[in-house]
């Protein structure tokens, strides 16, 4: 047996009568994760808004109703 496994069967009936079955929480870890997960998806969203801010879009003309520049005007 290792001593991992030595201490928990140890300090496991310690445990055993302020461990309520029936409440199980994410606790603190959980927490953690979470708080670090909001703060990573805060952060992309932000660049995102920043890089989609830098984009220069310009709409080409419709084809159809764009009269053609290069054609010469016509005189009589």
């Amino acid at each position: 047996m290792s001593a991992t496994q030595a201490a928990v069967t140890q300090l496991l009936p310690l445990a055993a009568d302020t461990f309520d079955k029936n409440k199980v929480t994410p606790g603190i870890l959980g927490f953690i994760v979470f708080a670090a997960l909001a703060i990573g998806v805060w952060g992309l969203m932000k660049s995102m808004s920043r890089h989609m801010g830098r984009v220069n879009f310009q709409e080409a003309p419709d084809p159809a109703t764009a009269t053609p520049a290069t054609e010469a005007p016509t005189t009589p």
